[in-house]
């Protein structure tokens, strides 16, 4: 079992930055995959970012890449989501996940709660 818990979303002005971590419970963080998805109202959870077990392979989502960085502490069971030249669109819900990696929702098997990510313009 897994517990993830997300923290560091909030309210900021379109291209200010904010960084989202995820605390992981368990001894085998390393063997996970993580990942952020967002869900904005009305729409889809949608995957956005992933990184391996060991930290040496990451995927992005078009919409995201060059202005998001995944990076993981498997000596602090931690998962970082840093977020730069943030825009409006970026507004959601954003979930950290554990599993298997890869893109789709159905992979991982642990999520979060979620933290809200409001960017104004």
């Amino acid at each position: 079992q897994v517990q993830l818990v997300e923290s560091g979303g909030g309210l900021v002005q379109a291209g200010g930055s904010l960084r989202l971590s995820c605390a992981a419970s368990g001894r085998t963080f390393s063997s996970y995959g993580m990942a952020w998805f967002r869900q904005a109202p009305g729409k889809e959870r949608e995957f956005i970012v992933a990184i391996s077990g060991s930290g040496d392979i990451a995927y992005y989502a078009d919409s995201v890449k060059g202005r998001f960085t995944i990076s993981r502490d498997n000596a602090k069971n931690t998962v970082h989501l840093q977020m730069n030249s943030l825009k409006p669109e970026d507004t959601a819900v954003y979930y950290c996940a554990a599993g298997r990696l890869a893109t789709t929702r159905n992979d991982y098997n642990y999520w979060g709660q979620g933290t809200q990510v409001t960017v104004s313009s």
